[in-house]
């Protein structure tokens, strides 16, 4: 049986992730320091969360679930080198699954020096492990590397040209990955999701602002005319993405769009959104000149290689999330 650590695994992709992986058979465990849009920072509610103790409650069914599961929990700080190497070296994992950083581009551009400790630091200090004690390190980038799309549609092959501290930090991350690749021979895979959306998230993604808006009778806002494009992904379809990656040999030294593969506009979401909820209230303002351009993500070369079929459109995944959110909106008041 393999062992799967997930650096980060109790942040909104890694907690779903583990679930999967142990369903599947696999010996999975968990290094997070619950700070980083976790337990530690909504306590304080450092990010300025406007329901934090909604989000609360979604961290706490977090937490329960990988209990439940009995999922191997280690409360330790990736910042810490000594720390990191030394749980790692008692779980001698085969591969690692890193998603350890700022989950949020909006953070990420307040506060470089952090997002830097919590995406760069982390980074080097699992590498320094990995790169001669694991099989494979899967590392989970994003869509925004590509920054301004120059086309319709992006492909792992597409220029590269990130705005911003967030972007800009992931495509580093991945550069780094690759030149332990090119000195270590650590075999690797890179994962570029984009516009997630699914349950048990605090992230403030867009399909999560405009759920929590709804619920709370708060005004949608939304950056330009909502006529934009986003490749809006659902976590399941993120996570068959990563299994088929961890079964795949054809995975290794590669990069994948892991995405639903096909830009949907922004109306499009608020459109479904109106059928669950009544008058709501959106605001359109001027966008924001960080946040690029984007659209349709190409999945043509993970359905080649690891045989990868996004099956959940926004007219799906979108709705089995609002009515999730509903359901624990209850529990809520």
């Amino acid at each position: 049986m393999k062992k799967i650590t997930i650096i980060g695994g109790c942040g909104f992709i890694g907690h779903n992730l583990a679930f999967s992986l142990k369903n599947e058979g696999f010996d999975v465990s968990i290094i997070d320091s619950l700070e980083i849009n976790n337990i530690g920072s909504v306590e304080k509610n450092e990010n300025n969360l406007p329901f934090p103790k909604l989000s609360m409650l979604i961290l706490n069914q977090r937490i329960n679930l990988l209990k439940k599961m009995k999922i191997n929990l280690f409360k330790i700080d990736a910042k810490n080198h000594k720390e990191i190497n030394k749980i790692l070296n008692n779980i001698k994992p085969n591969i690692i699954i890193h998603l350890a950083a700022v989950s949020h581009a909006n953070r990420s551009n307040l506060d470089p020096h952090k997002t830097f400790e919590n995406s760069l630091i982390t980074l080097e200090n699992v590498l320094d492990f990995a790169k001669k004690n694991v099989d494979h390190f899967i590392f989970s980038s994003s869509s925004m590397v590509y920054g301004n799309f120059k086309t319709n549609e992006v492909n792992e092959e597409s220029v590269c040209s990130p705005m911003g501290i967030y972007g800009t930090m992931k495509f580093s991350a991945e550069k780094i990955i690759q030149s332990f690749n090119q000195v270590f021979d650590l075999q690797y895979t890179i994962v570029r999701p984009s516009a997630l959306y699914g349950e048990r998230c605090i992230s403030r993604r867009v399909g999560q602002i405009f759920i929590e808006s709804a619920l709370n009778n708060k005004e949608i806002i939304i950056d330009g005319d909502g006529e934009e494009k986003l490749d809006f992904t659902y976590i399941q379809d993120l996570i068959q993405g990563f299994v088929k990656i961890i079964k795949n040999e054809n995975s290794k030294n590669q990069i994948f769009n892991i995405t639903y593969g096909n830009g949907r506009k922004i109306n499009e979401l608020i459109d479904i959104l109106k059928k669950y909820f009544s008058n709501l209230n959106i605001n359109y303002k001027k966008r924001d000149k960080l946040t690029p351009i984007r659209g349709t993500l190409s999945t043509d070369k993970a359905k080649k290689l690891i045989n990868f079929e996004p099956v959940w459109p926004i007219e799906k995944g979108y709705v089995e999330y609002i009515k999730w959110y509903k359901e624990i909106f209850k529990l809520n008041t």
